[in-house]
């Protein structure tokens, strides 16, 4: 029996796993392997209260990779209680659709703001949003194809009919 924890890990691990991969593709073409997981790392760091100057950079790559890893399982964990509440209700899927497309537009107005600051000025809005589709598409896939009732939901919820 599949449980909700269960499955929101496995679908958190695959979406940071995809997004992990896509920058690091991103970061080798750039001839700077593990530049994007660092940025981020000192800004969080930085965020946190933390000085990250003078950390070792691999330090900093694992710190960032453990917060990049939980903060996926934690959302897969929210899809996956989602999902399983919607098989009771259905139109929490269109809601669930419409949040993602709005957290979406906000995490890039958020990118946007963020750009002016030094930290965050290397790395391009549109690399972020093939990572999030990325992200996206992999946990999707694996929450569709675990709940393969699912799109006659997905009907139900659009449409008002199966």
């Amino acid at each position: 029996m599949r449980t909700i924890v269960r499955e929101g890990l496995i679908a958190g691990f695959i979406g940071a796993t995809s997004v992990a991969l896509w920058f690091f593709v991103i970061d080798l073409i750039a001839l700077y392997p593990f530049a994007t997981p660092d940025t981020l790392g000192r800004a969080l760091f930085g965020l946190l209260g933390q000085p990250a100057a003078g950390v070792a950079n691999l330090l900093v790559v694992l710190g960032y990779t453990a917060f990049h890893y939980l903060a996926f399982a934690l959302v897969g964990i929210a899809v996956a209680a989602l999902v399983r509440r919607a098989e009771a209700e259905p139109t929490l899927l269109a809601g669930a659709f419409i949040l993602f497309i709005v957290f979406e537009v906000a995490f890039h107005a958020l990118l946007s703001m963020f750009g002016s600051i030094a930290v965050f000025g290397a790395m391009t809005w549109y690399n972020v949003a093939i990572g999030n589709l990325v992200a996206a598409a992999t946990m999707g896939t694996y929450v569709w194809r675990a709940h393969p009732e699912l799109k006659a939901e997905l009907n139900f919820a659009l449409s008002g009919r199966e």
